[in-house]
């Protein structure tokens, strides 16, 4: 999900990172195709295809497995969203450095957003499902194409207009998208909300996720900016760990309070659980909060261990792997999980956590030589189509 420099030019922690939200994404959807209790409420806007009323009803058990199942992986569309920002600035700003034209930045960047808009088509079209449905594919491509124009302002500003639509956005959607509205347009679901009109299901509207990729991109000037040396890398991990401890600090704050930042998914009880039940359709404050701290701790981790490694990065080791070939591993697991759920339980995918960790695992296993023999194919054919890919 993200361009794919040389690897002389990437930063292994960025990929390790990477590849390691695309193991727990794997978990996810595996809970998908084959967990018949899989929890998913979270949102406040989602409907019940059912009954017609909210998708979530207060007061509702929460049971604590699947619910952790659930929330380990919830750093995983912030995290990609924020890190495809990082890689697609270095790349530019490289880019640009070595004299490529605007123009030709602007191409490049469309047709990758073309590229990862038609995976989601093809996802959508692959699941059997009677409608269209948009999840983390269209919030990436569509954001890609937003970024056309909002490349060009000055970093300052790209981090004001990230964190003021993350801190603003529930304000924006309660006066104008409120919950409880119904008969909402095609345009308020593909930037504003999520849910369903007609034929189409919008899960990531764009403008939430776009914040994101806005702030990313900052952090990916910021990256090259730094000295390569043992001090500029530093820097580095102190900013990460103060707006990490920052962010969780301050969802601590919000939360707690329990009124606005929550996008309307409210605690109902002081139980940890109800604590990290957050909305994620459309990203609540505090989910933001939480996801994007996480991130940013775990990348001072990453960061860290690189720097003090003794020699280059192993070539081989998983996390690596996967980071470095995450838009491949993100379509061909999909196949694998929805193909083996049909073909083993007929279609019904429904069986319990169990099934869905072996899954995911077994998944995990069969990708990891098919992503090392796609990785060497983009490199043995550096400018073919592959490099969107």
């Amino acid at each position: 999900m993200n361009p794919s420099p040389t690897p002389s030019t990437r930063i292994a922690a960025i990929d390790w990172m990477r590849g390691l939200v695309m193991i727990l994404m794997a978990i996810d959807h595996a809970s998908l195709t084959w967990n018949a209790g899989r929890l998913a409420s979270d949102s406040a806007y989602l409907l019940n295809p059912e009954t017609g009323g909210p998708l979530w009803i207060p007061g509702s058990a929460l049971d604590t497995l699947q619910f952790y199942t659930r929330w380990i992986t919830h750093i995983c569309a912030p995290t990609f969203l924020f890190l495809s920002g990082t890689s697609l600035a270095m790349s530019f700003e490289r880019r640009r450095a070595r004299g490529m034209a605007e123009f030709e930045l602007d191409k490049h960047l469309l047709i990758r957003a073309i590229v990862v808009l038609g995976c989601e088509g093809l996802l959508s079209m692959m699941s059997g499902m009677a409608e269209p449905f948009l999840q983390v594919l269209y919030a990436i491509g569509a954001s890609m194409i937003a970024m056309i124009f909002l490349r060009r302002l000055p970093t300052s500003l790209l981090v004001a207009l990230g964190l003021a639509w993350l801190v603003g956005s529930e304000f924006v959607l309660s006066h104008f998208f409120p919950i409880e509205q119904t008969g909402r347009t095609v345009f308020e679901l593909l930037v504003f909300t999520t849910g369903g009109k007609g034929s189409l299901l919008v899960f990531y509207p764009m403008s939430h996720w776009l914040a994101m990729m806005v702030l990313g991109w900052a952090f990916g000037r910021y990256l090259l900016a730094r000295p390569a040396t043992d001090t500029g890398q530093q820097e580095t991990e102190k900013l990460l760990l103060l707006s990490g401890l920052s962010a969780l600090l301050l969802w601590a704050f919000v939360r707690s309070n329990n009124e606005y930042g929550n996008m309307g998914l409210l605690r109902d009880d002081k139980a940890i659980v109800q604590w990290l039940h957050m909305s994620k359709y459309p990203p609540a404050l505090v989910y933001s909060l939480m996801e994007l701290g996480l991130m940013a701790l775990l990348l001072v981790v990453f960061l860290r261990h690189e720097r003090r490694m003794q020699g280059p990065p192993r070539e081989n080791n998983p996390l690596l792997v996967f980071g470095q070939t995450s838009l491949f591993f993100y379509m061909i697991h999909f196949v694998l999980l929805g193909g083996s759920a049909i073909a083993i339980t007929g279609g019904t995918g429904l069986r319990g956590l169990t099934e869905a960790y072996l899954a995911a695992g077994l998944t995990i296993v069969a990708l990891y030589p098919t992503c090392i023999g796609y990785r060497a194919l983009k490199r043995k054919y550096p400018k073919s189509f592959l490099k969107y890919i």
